[in-house]
């Protein structure tokens, strides 16, 4: 028998792998460790293993997770652990990466390929940082700064730095200048262009959580990025409205505005965000000789939100809201003029009957539209109060008394909407008596 067939006796493998094992080592990283230093909630736990192979994982009870390198979760807290990786770049987009998870791959190998020096920290098993880019000190500077030339091979870095913007300007951090020019770059290459509507969705949605989400728009602009990925929201910049209005005249600074109210009043909610940020895209399509007046603009604003929603493939019930927001934002601005008739429509084609909690999202867009405006912020908006009591009276008429009556068909549903619509005006009226 030749002896490279011989298998070792048990004693010798256990030894080996033990000695394979010693060499394994794990760390925390990326979030977990900045958001420590940072002195806030820690919401995600990843971990990097470097000196290991996925058999070795595997043979612990890890389960394999990830499609494009190895990851796994842990058998027990179900956190992530990653093998430690490089990444070599192949071609244009986000796909465009062969990756290298061999087990000679150091920390600080896998550090170097992340995108800000403040996600590029590890922690050891000690507490110990491995920090070799300057994070822990980005973070004191409050200073969002590249790792290394290599973040320009990635596009959908242009779209996290921005979000990261989105997050801690209330902190008061800033880009750093090496840095966004380097985002300038990348648009102008192209290589922005490659990204898939997927990603650019995805991160916008996690931006619209943001406390300050329009520090999303304002970085996406300043590198050019906003006029290639949402032309229809960079045209809204320097679109004049009128100043009784609109103090701040600018319509791409009150889109921003609407957006961190719209945060202030529902943190973290990115559906309201979405409303906020495209309730006023039918403004950059009034007519030179018209401005800065915009009659009509909630109507014209829908065809330009059905293409953006339809290009980053923005979820049903997002554009669906978002059209309603558009197309009825000012009905309910005006809410205490309207008749009776108008404000059941305004109820209908809310679909509030069926779907209450959708009214409730519709004057929270409306309410940060309104207040998202300067010298506006901290008004109150009774609106939303009226029409949420008008709804609730309009609401009380029952379809089954009437079809204890008989009634059925059209005739039941014209005799429900009669019964509403009484019900709205005699609140109508005795709100208007009092």
């Amino acid at each position: 028998m030749h002896a490279q067939n011989v298998k070792p006796a048990p004693a010798v493998a256990m030894a080996r792998q033990a000695a394979h094992n010693a060499r394994m080592k794990t760390y925390l990283v990326g979030g977990a460790v900045r958001d420590r230093l940072l002195g806030v909630a820690i919401k995600d736990r990843d971990h990097v293993v470097v000196g290991a192979r996925p058999d070795d994982l595997l043979r612990l009870g890890y389960k394999p997770v990830g499609a494009d390198f190895p990851v796994f979760l842990h058998p027990q807290t179900r956190e992530e652990y990653a093998l430690a990786r490089t990444e070599r770049k192949t071609g244009r987009g986000y796909h465009a990466f062969v990756v290298d998870a061999d087990p000679t791959v150091s920390i600080e190998d896998d550090l170097r390929r992340r995108d800000l020096t403040i996600n590029a920290i590890a922690e050891d098993d000690s507490g110990a940082l491995i920090d070799p880019f300057g994070g822990a000190d980005d973070l004191r500077d409050k200073l969002l700064r590249h790792v290394s030339p290599a973040f320009a091979e990635d596009p959908v870095r242009v779209l996290r730095v921005a979000r990261f913007a989105a997050r801690y300007a209330s902190r008061g951090f800033r880009i750093a200048d090496a840095t966004m020019d380097l985002m300038r770059q990348m648009v102008q290459s192209g290589e922005v262009d490659h990204l898939v509507p997927e990603r650019v969705w995805a991160e916008t949605r996690k931006a619209l959580g943001e406390p300050t989400p329009s520090a999303f728009l304002h970085t996406l602009r300043d590198c050019g990025a906003l006029a290639v990925l949402m032309p229809e929201v960079d045209a809204l910049y320097g679109v004049p409205q009128r100043a009784e209005f609109h103090p701040e005249i600018d319509t791409g600074i009150h889109i921003g505005m609407v957006l961190d109210m719209a945060a202030r009043l529902a943190p973290g909610d990115a559906l309201i965000g979405w409303c906020a940020l495209t309730h006023d895209l039918g403004k950059a399509l009034t007519p030179p000789d018209q401005l800065p007046s915009h009659r009509g603009h909630e109507h014209a604003g829908i065809t330009p939100l059905r293409a953006l929603a339809a290009r980053l493939k923005v979820p049903a019930g997002y554009a669906a809201l978002a059209e309603l927001v558009c197309g009825l934002h000012l009905l309910a601005h005006t809410a205490f003029e309207l008749r009776p008739n108008t404000l059941l429509e305004l109820f209908e084609k809310l679909d509030a009957f069926r779907k209450p909690e959708r009214l409730r999202q519709f004057l929270l867009a409306c309410e940060a539209d309104k207040r998202g405006r300067l010298g506006l912020q901290d008004d109150d908006y009774p609106q939303a109060k009226y029409l949420l009591q008008l709804f609730y009276k309009a609401s009380e008429p029952k379809a089954q008394p009437l079809i204890e009556r008989g009634l059925q068909g059209p005739e039941l549903g014209m005799a429900l909407r009669r019964a509403r619509l009484d019900a709205v005006a005699m609140e109508r009226a005795r709100r208007s008596g009092a």
